[in-house]
């Protein structure tokens, strides 16, 4: 189900001429820090259009491609720039093909948790246990749906040390202080069987999503967000 929140005035073809607009079409799991990164940034907030694809193309990354490219065949005429808020998420370059086809860019790095924690923190995290888990706020926050349920674990109990077996620690790559988040995650890594551990990273790797050229003098117009629960 979708969620509209803050629609804008309609405009001639559905762009004001005047005032740059950036499409940024997102994972789902990065729609709570991506719409506190726009408003604590009003000079783009207003030249923004945050759509969100569904959170559980996580575990099935061989559909993120299409599903990027069918948006953006539908909708990229409206916008003058296209930025898609994923990684390359385990497509394997397919998602860079659509890129290629749209004239979009990405986040770079392989995945959230490497353009959050940044490249540098992340190789050396990878170089210090190659068996590490990582889960961001996002992913605490609905473990249970996208974890245990995502991968079928809370049926059948057995799958964890099968999905699990060479995994050592389970890192939290946190966007936020929260310590009812950090308790969860602990307890997270507890039934998983990993070690655990916590790194507050922030939101700086998703600064990438707004930092694109404005013209002066843009006519006001509220933030277009929609996103998809499912």
């Amino acid at each position: 189900m979708a969620t509209h929140v803050h629609t804008p005035p309609k405009l001639e073809n559905g762009l004001n001429k005047d005032l740059p607009k950036r499409l940024v079409l997102a994972c789902g799991a990065l729609v709570y820090e991506l719409v506190e990164l726009i408003k604590r940034n009003p000079a783009v907030s207003d030249s923004i259009d945050l759509h969100c694809l569904p959170a559980h193309l996580h575990n099935t990354p061989q559909f993120i491609a299409h599903q990027v490219d069918e948006f953006l065949t539908k909708h990229s005429n409206a916008y003058t720039d296209l930025f898609v808020g994923y990684g390359d998420c385990g497509t394997a370059g397919e998602l860079d093909k659509v890129l290629v086809k749209h004239g979009a860019q990405r986040l770079p790095g392989a995945h959230c948790y490497e353009f959050f924690a940044g490249n540098t923190v992340f190789e050396c995290m990878l170089e210090e246990e190659l068996g590490t888990f990582f889960l961001t706020d996002y992913l605490v926050k609905f473990f249970d749906r996208l974890v245990l349920e995502g991968l079928g674990i809370n049926e059948q109990p057995e799958l964890r040390d099968l999905y699990f077996k060479h995994y050592k620690k389970l890192v939290y790559l946190a966007q936020s202080h929260d310590l009812e988040l950090q308790k969860l995650a602990r307890q997270q890594a507890k039934q998983l069987g990993l070690v655990y551990e916590y790194r507050f990273v922030g939101t700086m790797g998703l600064e990438s999503t707004i930092d694109f050229p404005l013209k002066e003098n843009f006519s006001k117009q509220q933030i277009s967000i929609e996103v998809n629960h499912d």
